[in-house]
């Protein structure tokens, strides 16, 4: 079996107490990206493991901190054919949740494994559903795991106009059911539609639930919807709005002060252009929204943009990380996105593009470009903002080279991204340190050895260490950066 190294050493790549100092590949398998699944697990026991799932086969490789393959686990109990697949490492233990396609079911199971990858517990059956006539279309089923990873709640949430559809089982590390309820939430008479759920380590489970209107995804009502583990009905708890509109609505939950933090950005039209940054946060002692702020962009950010149309400046860019600080304040993280149709008859074209199969007669074409950072204070005032630029296009291939790894420090964010044109493509990492100062570097060896990496697919499993799935035509491999 070939086996490949790559090290990287900067002596002088240091980012105000960041600094990449290697990357270490893993050896090649042979996988197939268009009818694959591959994930990266997670760290326990000392070990990194990595999945992957070719023709139906399902492995989870065990690798030392080099990056040499000390196992295979084979995942017998797998089916063969899997719609979803997500690791959770709690304590010493790994939880696989994975939904199966059966006949015209999708099936959610879930597994425990020990630090070895062997098999402990189940696979348990949580839930189904029946698909449609043409197969699975959309996802079923949803898990929120708590931050002290103890309690896990996997949900469906179907909304059917005015009401949403909650069913839910709440399970500890060891994949006992604990609790399960099954509840409707009704409107007042508006159509619903709701966010990702969030469960605390008291095991409480929260539902952000909103609005839809006008036809830019804006939202006039939001709530927030509890629900202890106890079970019960839903508790409903509405954010004043104030002939405000709010899109993108992200929450994350602070365990520490009790906190659920609001973040979008807001326009004084339905159908109108973002114009600033909603910021509020539920109590969740008390069950009320706190500190509810309207915080309009400033001429210099709109410029710095770049963008030709000042008004439409900020319409395109979404809403992916809010990071809480230690002071009650957060950094909001939203990236410029977009999606395109084409003919075929004059497409373009891209680094990734012969990853893109069988182009149809429409060709969707994936934009993803700057990176927008906001730091607030824990009173909702602007500390700083700073842009991490890059363009990246491609076809037909969900953009899965696009976007970005964010690895945080604590004290430093670190984005890691494919910078690639029609003809080549290299790595690059961007740090913003806390006072919201921007640097990037480029690390790359030579192209014609290094595999394609997937950096929206990384995860962080360490405070510095991070691990990216790559691909070379038809194999994988994972790449691990130190920092």
């Amino acid at each position: 079996m070939n086996r490949m190294i790559g090290f990287l050493l900067w002596a002088l790549f240091c980012f105000q107490g960041l600094s990449a100092q290697e990357v270490l590949y893993s050896s090649y398998e042979q996988f197939d990206i268009r009818n694959g699944d591959y994930s990266v697990a997670g760290k326990v026991g000392g070990r990194l493991y990595a999945y992957r799932n070719a023709g139906g086969d399902a492995y989870l490789d065990a690798y030392n901190d080099s990056m040499v393959r000390t196992a295979t686990v084979i995942l017998d109990f797998f089916p063969k054919k899997i719609y979803e697949t997500r690791f959770v490492i709690s304590g010493n233990s790994i939880i696989v949740l994975y939904q199966a396609i059966e006949g015209n079911k999708v099936v959610q199971y879930a597994a425990l494994l020990d630090d070895r990858g062997r098999l402990q517990k189940g696979p348990i059956q949580l839930s189904e559903a029946r698909t449609g006539l043409f197969g699975p279309t959309r996802n079923y089923f949803s898990s929120a795991v708590s931050e002290d990873k103890k309690t896990i709640v996997v949900y469906s949430a179907a909304e059917k106009g005015e009401q949403i559809d909650f069913e839910g089982k709440w399970i500890d590390e060891q994949l006992n059911v604990t609790h399960r309820n099954h509840t409707v939430y009704k409107g007042d008479g508006n159509d619903l539609g709701h966010g990702d759920a969030i469960v605390t380590n008291e095991g409480t489970l929260y539902l952000p639930v909103y609005t839809p209107i006008g036809g830019k995804d804006f939202s006039d009502q939001l709530w927030m919807l509890g629900m202890p583990a106890q079970g019960g009905k839903f508790v409903a708890k509405e954010l004043p709005m104030s002939n405000t509109f709010i899109a993108n609505v992200y929450a994350k939950l602070d365990n520490n002060n009790k906190r659920i933090y609001i973040g979008g950005f807001y326009s004084d039209k339905k159908n109108g252009n973002y114009i600033g940054v909603l910021y509020a946060y539920y109590d969740i002692t008390t069950g009320d929204f706190m500190a509810k702020k309207t915080l309009p962009f400033d001429a210099r950010l709109v410029n710095a943009t770049g963008e030709r149309s000042k008004k439409h400046a900020f319409n395109d860019f979404k809403v992916k990380q809010l990071i809480v600080k230690n002071d009650g304040g957060f950094v909001l993280i939203a990236e410029n996105y977009y999606m395109t149709t084409r003919s075929s008859y004059s497409p373009g074209w891209g680094y990734y593009s012969w990853y893109a199969p069988n182009m149809a007669t429409n060709v969707r074409e994936y934009h993803y470009n700057d990176i927008l950072a906001l730091s607030y204070n824990g009173d909702g005032s602007k500390q700083w903002d700073a842009f991490v630029r890059k363009e990246q296009y491609s076809q037909e291939d969900g953009g899965i080279f696009s976007s970005y790894a964010l690895l945080n420090s604590g004290g430093t964010l670190a984005f890691l991204f494919n910078d690639f044109n029609t003809s080549r493509s290299r790595i690059q990492l961007a740090t913003i340190d806390g006072e919201g100062n921007t640097n990037m570097r480029s690390f790359n060896a030579d192209r014609e050895n290094d595999p394609d990496w997937l950096p929206a697919s990384g995860k962080q499993v360490s405070a510095r260490e991070m691990i990216v799935p790559c691909l070379k035509r038809k194999q994988i491999c994972f790449a691990k950066i130190v920092f």
